[in-house]
């Protein structure tokens, strides 16, 4: 975890922007755009079927979506969490511009928390544990040292001859990682759905987020059980992610196994950050949810480090409540405005958490 909290420090800032783009967060510019070059590139001869062809040009809207928002915010925040599910919705395309996002973080210093909370045992999890870890089998494990020369001296040239690379190639470059720092985790399976994970981040300099205490209304229907002791289900969740990282505390005095912790509980959050001394919070629910400032802070430890809040909607679809917002402007008006009301929004919630941490 130390990476995440250095890149806090750096900022002075423990916010992260969630990138969980949807069609009605998306301004009609880039719908239309993504239109206009379904229906001009079939008559140009693109030999594909309407909605095929229309899941790719759209995919790609995410992506310039995300990319217009990293660009706006990447000097204010210290992390972004693209939503796995948002990009899965789109299918194929949508994985492709799920990847093409994080890599697109990461180039631009970001650290990237991939919110996909996969939950599985044996070598189910361990497959997913590849997020973090990467390619399975990778070209140099079964190439001779001249073949790896070969190829890659190839993938150069060719690269130099075609127009535009540098601008446009790399969109297009399938990778063999997810470009991920950390995960999300469910951990309902017990420890062996969530060893492989551990293990794949000790190896890899990563980090997993495991859901302890989530925002979501209807979460009291399991995690709020009274155990026989007369503790909830997520207390003893609490103390299992404790122990799970027990082994890879860094030098901030937070493990690799962090914890997702609510904004709308805070005060079962103040009581796990007293019960977790050793476990960095993961807060979603600020802002759109309803947690306040002055809830997360007491999710913090006597510091002020400890944790780092959530804000997706409240971010990337701050552009909807501006005024200077109308459909008629062109793509590249409509995504300027996206840029400056994400980062305004991304300044504000900077400043509100600082002001309730000094209090």
């Amino acid at each position: 975890m130390d990476r995440l909290i250095d890149a806090i420090a750096a900022k002075n800032n423990p916010s992260v922007v969630g990138l969980d783009p949807k069609p009605a967060l998306l301004p009609k510019q880039l719908i239309d755009h993504a239109r206009e070059a379904t229906v001009s590139e079939s008559e140009m001869g693109n030999p594909m079927e309407a909605e095929a062809a229309w899941s790719i040009n759209f995919a790609a809207m995410y992506l310039k979506f995300n990319t217009t928002i990293i660009d706006a915010v990447k000097d204010i925040v210290p992390a972004v969490k693209p939503q796995i599910a948002m990009y899965e919705a789109l299918g194929e395309a949508g994985l492709w511009m799920y990847a093409r996002t994080c890599k697109y973080a990461q180039d631009n210093g970001l650290y990237v928390l991939g919110d996909v909370k996969r939950g599985d045992i044996g070598s189910t999890a361990e497959a997913y544990a590849h997020h973090l870890s990467g390619f399975p089998l990778r070209f140099a494990d079964v190439a001779s040292e001249d073949e790896i020369e070969n190829v890659q001296r190839n993938a150069a040239a060719l690269a130099a001859d075609v127009e535009d690379y540098d601008e446009n190639g790399d969109e297009f470059q399938f990778g063999s990682e997810w470009y991920e720092d950390a995960v999300t985790v469910n951990p309902y399976l017990g420890t062996d759905g969530i060893t492989p994970f551990i293990d794949a981040a000790k190896a890899s300099d990563k980090d997993v987020f495991i859901l302890v205490r989530t925002s979501n209304p209807s979460s009291s229907e399991i995690q709020e059980l009274e155990l026989k002791d007369g503790g909830r289900v997520y207390e003893h969740v609490a103390d299992l992610v404790e122990q799970w990282g027990s082994d890879t505390i860094g030098e901030h005095g937070y493990s690799r196994a962090g914890a997702v912790v609510g904004a709308t509980h805070p005060e079962e959050g103040a009581q796990l950050r007293e019960r977790m001394p050793h476990t960095f919070f993961l807060v979603p629910g600020y802002g759109a949810q309803g947690g306040t400032a002055a809830d997360v802070a007491r999710m913090f430890d006597g510091n002020g480090s400890g944790a780092i809040v959530n804000s997706s909607r409240g971010i990337i679809g701050a552009w909807k409540k501006n005024p200077a917002y109308n459909e008629d402007l062109d793509l590249d008006e409509a995504l300027q405005i996206v840029g400056e009301s994400a980062r305004e929004a991304a300044e504000r919630m900077r400043d509100d958490l600082d002001s309730a941490l000094q209090h």
